[in-house]
């Protein structure tokens, strides 16, 4: 196999050229245009509308209808929006449903900001990646994602509000190095963060890895779905900068999770934090989309359970409010 140095080397086959963004003034990019980080407020990180498992071949948006999507999705976000929840961003990546017009609707008719997001989904054993992820090189996937930056999403202006890649959960392929690589070189040149379905602590080491000798730094990583045997791996992880993302909340975890959070607390690293629900899911294909799962297992159950154990607002404002506002911040972290 390849050393990572000579793989990287081989990844980027042309210079790769920076343009410098004309302005740092801190902002966040929803469906609806980029907003100042103190609109966001309370956020879930990692939530999805509409799934569409047919695979990269044969998706089609004619496979669902909005006015359907919206009649039947509608309700869990005004759900939310009433309790206080005040933006989610929506993790579906090209090739599994993203729907950025549909996003716009939603976002309008809820009140809610709404995130989106380039990037390629590699996890699935690559069910979900177009033609040019296994022909293309790192610098031409990243050409792509940082077009959709500038430009807009599918010929829309639209423009995503965070990068969005995944990989298997073992060590990671040649394939899956290369949309590390190409996340990488996106984040370099817009600033947008990287957030990487992973899993278990294996991979997510490898990518902070590649990462790095790309110069960017592990705060511009989201570990998505963090899982490990060794707690010692979230404290080493969020020691580094990363982003512990703890986005499969559901009323059988609660207390999984607030032991890993309390775990981070104890160790003054709440501020690398992220939780969520990944609920939701409207699936084409399936009777009325087949069932959704709501979004307000954190706002009922977590939150009120984590208050028992001793965190505080501050603690809570931490994790739903502060924390969401720094990560999706367009800002070039480097090393």
């Amino acid at each position: 196999m390849l050393s990572r140095r000579k793989f990287l080397q081989r990844c980027l086959t042309a210079p790769f050229v920076l343009k410098e963004i004309s302005s740092q003034t801190r902002q966040i990019n929803t469906v609806l245009g980029a907003v100042n980080p103190a609109r966001l407020g309370k956020t879930l990180i990692h939530e999805h509308v509409l799934v569409d498992f047919i695979g990269a071949d044969k998706i089609n948006p004619d496979r669902w209808e909005h006015e359907k999507v919206i009649r039947r999705v509608l309700p869990f976000l005004k759900e939310i929006k009433a309790k206080g929840i005040q933006s989610i961003v929506e993790c579906t990546p090209a090739y599994l449903g993203r729907d950025v017009l549909l996003l716009q609707k939603l976002s309008r008719l809820s009140g809610l900001n709404i995130l989106t997001n380039t990037g390629y989904y590699g996890a699935s054993d690559n069910k979900y990646l177009p033609k040019q992820a296994f022909t293309e090189t790192a610098e031409q996937l990243a050409e792509r994602w940082i077009n959709e930056f500038y430009q807009g999403i599918d010929n829309t202006e639209v423009k995503p509000g965070f990068i969005k890649i995944s990989v298997n959960p073992g060590s990671l392929s040649t394939l899956h190095q290369k949309l590390v690589v190409a996340a990488g070189l996106t984040h370099l040149e817009t600033g947008l963060t990287i957030c990487s379905h992973t899993g278990p602590s294996l991979p997510a080491f490898e990518e902070i890895a590649i990462l790095d000798e790309l110069g960017v730094h592990p705060s511009a990583f989201v570990w998505v779905h963090a899982r490990s045997t060794n707690e010692n791996d979230f404290l080493k992880a969020a020691k580094m900068g990363v982003w512990i993302s703890l986005d499969g909340i559901s009323k059988d975890n609660l207390a999984q999770n607030a032991s890993i959070l309390q775990l981070l607390k104890s160790h003054n690293l709440l501020n690398r934090a992220l939780i969520s629900h990944d609920a939701g899911w409207y699936k084409p294909g399936e009777e009325n989309g087949g069932e959704f799962r709501g979004f307000t297992t954190i706002t009922d159950h977590f939150i009120p359970l984590l208050k028992t154990k001793a965190f505080t607002e501050e603690d809570i404002k931490q994790l739903i409010i502060i924390n969401p506002a720094e990560v999706f911040t367009i800002k070039k972290r480097k090393l």
